[in-house]
């Protein structure tokens, strides 16, 4: 009995050692688990991306400015007025006599792309239907010009801010290596901190070119659609305010 006691003792405080042993174990792993690495804001991450920022910056401000200035001047309502054709034609025919004069009133109060274009047209009209088509024509590609070299301000911030941050990120990584070379290649941490505050302007200048190319193709295809629709206004102009012989319709 007694040495049965023994045995159950003796195999209590096995347990009771393995127990605490375990216990000490995980204490151990606890205090030895690597902190998780803090979160850097977006402010301060931009801030550790070096002066290319700074322009890329400013780019990202010019980009938004350009984009609504735009997206507002090439409205249709604002490019081809609605009704514009037949109330052109009316002004011309109220008074034919006076119908080069009223013409060129109108469009002059449609002091747009196509109050230009067809000014221009009405100027021609003593001279005949050639000399009418001709103008409208150039007019209408100086207009044309116009608005497409309007949308070039957008097309070179969507091409320069990749190539800047791409430049900013090459001067990081050769910081970054000039650092890791003075305190010794050992220090890994050094580096990889470097390489990934580098990639910051990288990132700063795709995130601003890819929206601005997209608003940029966007308008580039509006303008499109506005030059079709003027197109089909410049031949309903030819039928119906312009006689084959010259001058404005009767």
């Amino acid at each position: 009995m007694t040495n049965n006691r023994s045995k159950i003792g003796l195999l209590a405080l096995a347990l009771g050692f393995l127990m605490a042993g375990a216990v000490v174990a995980q204490v151990a792993g606890v205090e030895e688990a690597p902190a998780e690495p803090e979160h850097e804001s977006m402010f301060s991450l931009l801030r550790k991306g070096g002066p290319v920022m700074v322009p890329l910056g400013i780019g990202s401000i010019i980009a938004l400015a350009l984009a609504i200035e735009r997206l507002l001047s090439l409205r249709e309502s604002k490019i081809v007025p609605p009704g514009f054709i037949l109330g052109l034609r009316e002004q011309m025919t109220l008074e034919p006599s006076k119908g080069v004069e009223r013409g060129i009133q109108y469009c002059e109060r449609h002091n747009g792309p196509v109050g230009h274009i067809f000014k221009a047209g009405i100027l021609k009209l003593p001279r005949g239907e050639e000399a009418v088509e001709k103008a409208v024509e150039d007019a209408g590609s100086r207009e044309v010009e116009k608005m497409k070299r309007s949308l070039r301000g957008l097309a070179v911030i969507a091409t320069v801010s990749p190539l800047l941050g791409l430049l900013g990120t090459v001067y990081g990584m050769i910081s970054a290596f000039q650092t890791a070379t003075s305190v010794g290649m050992g220090k890994a941490d050094v580096l990889a901190k470097g390489i990934y505050e580098a990639l910051v302007t990288t990132a700063t200048g795709l995130t601003i070119a890819i929206p601005t190319l997209i608003v940029y193709q966007y308008l580039n295809s509006r303008v499109d659609a506005l030059v079709d629709e003027i197109d089909e206004m410049s031949i309903e102009f030819m039928a119906s305010c312009v006689k084959p012989d010259g001058g404005g319709e009767a």
